[in-house]
C-alpha cells in the first residue's frame, strides 16, 4: 500500500467515525455542528470514490451508486452553506427555501440510478447515449452551481457572533473554496481538453484529507472549546456582577501548630491576608492563568516573600495550593449548577484560572480527591 493510500484510507475512516461521534455526542450537540458533520462524512464517502477510481479494481455494481448517493459534488458545498448559516444562527436557518439547494444533488443521484438500471435492463445505444447527454447537462450545471452556492455562503460570513467565529468560518470557507474550485476547474479542462489529470485529482484528494483534519481538531474541537470558554467568561462576568453568585466553599484554614512558632501578626486577622481573602472571593483574581506571588504582593503593597510566609503560616498551603483551591472551588460550582451542563470540563478548568489541562487534573485531584469527570458524574 502506497503512502498515499494510507493517507486516503486513515482520512475516510476518520471522518466517517467522528462524523458519527459529533452527531451522537451532547458536547457537541447543535444544527451547525450537525451539518459540518455530514459534510465531513460526505467528504469522506467522495474521497471513497475518489480512491475505487485511482486503482485497477473499480467496482462495476451498485457500490458507486450507493456511495455517490452520500458524496455528489453538488452536497458538499450546500452542507458547508448550511453549517455557516446555522453556525452564525441567520433567520435563513429555518426558511423552508433552503431544501432547494439540494435540487442539483437529487437531481444527479436519481439520473446516475436510472442510467445504471438502464444499462442492466437494455443495451440500446441510443437510450445509452441520451442518459449520457443528459447526465453531462446536469453535471455542468452542477459544475457551475457548485462556486455560486459558495460564494452565496461567504456573504453569510459577516453575521459571525464574535471575531474569533469569523475567523474560523473564514479559514474554513477559504479552504473549501479552494479545494472545490481546483476541482472543477481540473474537471472543465479534462472535459475540453481530454489531457490526463490524475496527479492533479491526487493532489486536491490530499487536500480534502487534510480538510477532515482540519475540521476535526481545529474547528470542532478548538472552535468548541473557545466558544465555551466565551460562553462560561459571560456567566462569570454576571457572577462578578452579582446575579449570579456561587458560594464558594473555600476550606477553613489549617489550625496552627503552636504559638511559639508563629509571627503573632500570623492570623486570619492580619490586614494583608485579610485583603488578599477579599481580592480571591470577590474580586476572583484566581481567574487570571498568569497570577503569580509578585502580582499579589504588588496588589497587597508587601514584598512576594511576605506573601509566601504569610499564605503557609495561616493555611498551611503554599502559595500555589492557595490559589487552586479558589479555582477548584469555582469549577465545583460550575459543575454543580446546572447553566454549564453544557460545557465541557476543560473549557471550565481554563475559565477558572488554570493554565493547562494538565494542571488542571491534577490540582483538581490532588485537592478533591476525585477526577473533574467523576465530580461531574457525582452532581448528575
Amino acid at each position: 500500500m502506497s503512502l498515499l493510500s494510507a493517507l486516503f484510507g486513515i482520512a475516510i475512516f476518520q471522518g466517517i467515525v467522528l462524523g458519527v461521534v459529533i452527531l451522537r455526542s451532547p458536547i457537541f450537540k447543535s444544527d451547525a455542528n450537525k451539518y459540518l458533520a455530514y459534510a465531513v462524512i460526505g467528504l469522506s464517502f467522495a474521497m471513497l470514490s475518489l480512491a475505487y477510481e485511482f486503482t485497477e479494481d473499480y467496482p462495476r455494481d451498485f457500490l458507486p451508486f450507493i456511495i455517490d448517493i452520500f458524496s455528489s459534488g453538488a452536497l458538499f458545498p450546500v452542507l458547508i452553506l448550511l453549517f455557516i448559516v446555522n453556525q452564525v444562527d441567520h433567520p435563513l436557518r429555518r426558511s423552508g427555501k433552503r431544501w432547494w439547494w439540494f435540487l442539483p444533488h437529487v437531481s444527479s443521484v436519481a439520473l446516475s440510478g436510472l442510467h445504471a438500471i438502464a444499462d442492466l435492463i437494455t443495451d440500446s445505444i441510443i437510450v445509452k447515449a441520451l442518459f449520457d447527454a443528459v447526465e453531462l447537462g446536469v453535471f455542468l450545471l452542477i459544475l457551475a452551481f457548485i462556486p455560486g452556492v459558495l460564494l452565496y455562503a461567504y456573504s453569510f460570513l459577516k453575521y459571525a457572533n464574535s471575531p474569533r467565529e469569523e475567523r474560523w468560518l473564514t479559514q474554513l470557507w477559504l479552504w473549501v473554496f479552494a479545494i472545490m474550485a481546483s476541482w472543477v476547474s481540473s474537471i472543465i479542462f479534462v472535459l475540453f481538453s481530454f489531457i490526463d489529470l490524475a496527479w492533479v485529482f491526487k493532489t486536491i484528494a490530499l487536500s480534502a484529507s487534510f480538510l477532515i483534519h482540519w475540521i476535526t481538531y481545529v474547528g470542532i474541537f478548538r472552535f468548541k472549546l473557545s466558544k465555551d470558554q466565551e460562553e462560561i467568561r459571560a456567566l462569570i462576568g454576571r457572577w462578578k456582577s452579582g446575579s449570579i453568585k456561587p458560594a464558594l466553599s473555600i476550606p477553613s484554614p489549617l489550625p496552627l501548630q503552636s504559638e511559639e512558632k508563629q509571627e503573632p501578626s500570623f492570623t486570619e486577622e492580619n490586614v494583608y491576608f485579610k485583603k488578599l481573602e477579599t481580592l480571591c472571593a470577590d474580586e476572583r483574581i484566581y481567574l487570571d492563568p498568569t497570577l503569580d506571588r509578585a502580582q499579589v504582593a504588588e496588589m497587597l503593597g508587601i514584598s512576594p516573600g511576605y506573601v509566601s510566609q504569610l499564605v503557609n503560616s495561616i493555611t498551611g498551603d503554599n502559595f500555589s495550593t492557595y490559589i487552586n483551591r479558589y479555582r477548584v472551588e469555582a469549577v465545583k460550582a460550575m459543575i454543580a449548577s446546572a447553566e454549564f451542563d453544557n460545557y465541557s470540563l476543560l473549557a471550565i478548568g481554563l475559565e477558572s484560572g488554570f493554565s493547562s489541562k494538565t494542571t488542571f487534573h491534577t490540582a483538581f485531584k490532588k485537592l478533591t480527591g476525585m477526577t473533574p469527570n467523576g465530580c461531574r458524574k457525582a452532581h448528575s
